[in-house]
């Protein structure tokens, strides 16, 4: 699964983990990526996002319709 947001455009961030003798070591910060299934009533049909959980509050907030405008408009295909 790819650790990416269609809504938000949410990526994994890198860094480094810090050891207690401050050595460095590579690590990667994920998103909080879930898989979402929503009912799209203006084409009849279930839709399947990739979204982050602050994605998923905010197509709560929007709703569905004005979200997959959204992904749309970045680019993404639904």
């Amino acid at each position: 699964m790819s650790a990416h947001c269609q809504l938000t455009g949410a990526q994994p961030g890198f860094g480094n983990t810090v050891s207690h003798s401050h050595r460095r070591t590579s690590r990667r910060f994920d998103p909080n990526i879930q898989h979402k299934r929503y009912w799209l009533a203006s084409e009849g049909r279930h839709v399947r996002l990739t979204l982050s959980a602050r994605a998923i509050k905010t197509v709560d907030a929007i709703g569905v319709e004005a979200a997959v405008a959204r992904i749309r408009a970045r680019g993404e295909k639904v």
